[in-house]
């Protein structure tokens, strides 16, 4: 092949690409604002658990909810049912490498649970280790859905984010310390989130 020729095949290749790339921009359809706010507020309803919620379905035995705080920050307190599979080696180190054993523990949960939600929480609202951990196992074919609050909120917070009628009902009674994850006292109903159906808590 020529130089000449060299040249007319870069030239044809140049306008091709030139071409399909702007073909490409205009057959890709712009999303709306309200398909962004849609989508927004489908995929929170999907992952979001409200406490109230998982209050409720604590009582009722439908949930698994999981710390992902340390085995030792678990130990020392941690809400009352919660299993421990540990993100972080201690308070200040995590262990996002440890992907085997994390995804290894939640595939067991899953299977142990076929019919059961599975939440996570961890430190806070703004901790990104439920996020991160959260996408860690969608990317292995394992869904979890998130708490809205973290551990601060329900130990500091609990007259924050509790209705008013909900504030008689006892804190202490869903901390638990030591290694397992504890139970719900005997004939305890928790009294959250009494609306039902599609617009429930």
């Amino acid at each position: 092949m020529g130089r000449k020729d060299l040249v007319i095949v870069g030239g044809i290749a140049l306008i091709a690409g030139l071409l399909g790339g702007f073909l490409g921009e205009k057959i890709t359809p712009e999303i709306s604002n309200e398909e962004r706010i849609a989508e927004y507020y489908a995929t929170e309803v999907a992952v979001m658990v409200s406490p109230h919620s998982l209050r409720k379905k604590m009582g009722e035995g439908k949930v698994v909810l999981v710390d992902l705080r340390s085995q030792e920050e678990y130990e020392a307190d941690h809400i009352i049912t919660a299993l421990n599979v540990p993100a972080y080696k201690n308070a200040n180190e995590s262990a996002y490498g440890d992907v085997e054993r994390i995804v290894q523990s939640f595939a067991e949960l899953r299977a142990q649970n076929p019919n059961k939600d599975i939440v996570v929480y961890c430190y806070s609202r703004p901790c990104m280790t439920g996020r991160t951990i959260g996408n860690m196992l969608a990317e292995h074919g394992i869904y979890v859905k998130h708490l809205g609050i973290g551990w601060n909120e329900w130990k500091y917070g609990w007259d924050m984010w509790n209705h008013d009628g909900e504030t008689k009902v006892n804190e202490a009674d869903y901390r638990k310390s030591g290694a397992e994850p504890g139970v719900l006292p005997s004939g305890e109903h928790p009294e959250a989130c009494p609306i039902e159906g599609e617009f429930s808590c």
